[in-house]
């Protein structure tokens, strides 16, 4: 299965005899954009919030707010709207941010090391448990406020079976990506978050998100070539383009291998 190619995913759900409840995968992309934004309420005590006001705060409809929400339950009250902190523990719950995940990064370059140093991971139940290059000149380096050293990416195999984790990120240069890929695959790990600029080729059991900044540039630099040249958007092209809905490649079947928000 390809980085495109990803069956939609499962959120625990109580009520459910089977333990489960499938979301559309939009939905998914949306949930992370709620929880930051109730988050915030949080912060300001802020104790309930309409559909109307969390769709401000997210640049969605308040229809849509309504029905992605709905996915995981009956949570708001007419004429009251949601309860911030219940709501926000129920996003959380769902997105599974209320474990603890370990993250094993490939790939210490700068995108890398940037990735281990960010405290956002540690506030949101992620933990680098490793960062592994196969630069000589960077093997010991300790990076970031938790301390994370790097290591031989040789030793890729060693360090997952000691770190257990169940997220690899990949931060490698595009020809190197596959094969740290299948390792991490090799290795016991499920999920994995791609920023290579190449697609990944998994199997079934596997779930990759692909983070292409190239393509977000691309589609910012189209509608700032339309804003500059003053022409109209054109037939078919929305003002507001939601990249996590879209895919601008072409088709490919499962065996291809591509060349990595």
């Amino acid at each position: 299965m390809s980085d495109h190619a990803q069956p939609r995913p499962l959120i625990a759900d109580d009520t459910n005899p089977s333990g489960s409840r499938e979301i559309p995968a939009a939905t998914i992309a949306r949930l992370p954009v709620y929880h930051r934004a109730l988050s915030g309420l949080l912060e300001q005590d802020v104790p309930t919030v309409s559909s109307a006001e969390l769709a401000q705060l997210t640049g969605v409809t308040s229809a849509k707010v309504r029905k992605d929400l709905s996915h995981l339950g009956s949570y708001g009250v007419r004429g009251v709207g949601y309860d911030v902190a219940y709501l926000n523990y129920q996003i959380s719950r769902g997105l599974g941010l209320t474990n603890d995940w370990r993250v094993l990064i490939v790939g210490a370059g700068n995108l890398g090391r940037a990735l281990a140093c960010y405290p956002g991971f540690r506030s949101r139940g992620f933990a680098v448990v490793g960062l592994l290059d196969a630069d000589p000149s960077l093997i010991g380096q300790t990076v970031g406020p938790f301390g994370v050293t790097i290591t031989p990416v040789a030793d890729l195999e060693t360090q997952a079976q000691v770190s257990r984790p169940n997220i690899g990120v990949i931060a490698t240069p595009a020809e190197v990506a596959q094969a740290s890929c299948d390792r991490l695959v090799t290795a016991g790990v499920k999920s994995i978050l791609n920023f290579a600029p190449t697609v990944l080729v998994v199997p079934q059991d596997v779930q990759v998100r692909k983070v292409d900044l190239g393509l977000e540039l691309q589609i910012l630099a189209f509608h700032e070539q339309q804003r500059l040249s003053g022409s109209a958007q054109g037939a078919g092209v929305p003002h507001d383009v939601d990249v996590a809905g879209i895919d601008l490649r072409e088709p490919r079947d499962r065996h291809a291998v591509e060349g990595a928000s």
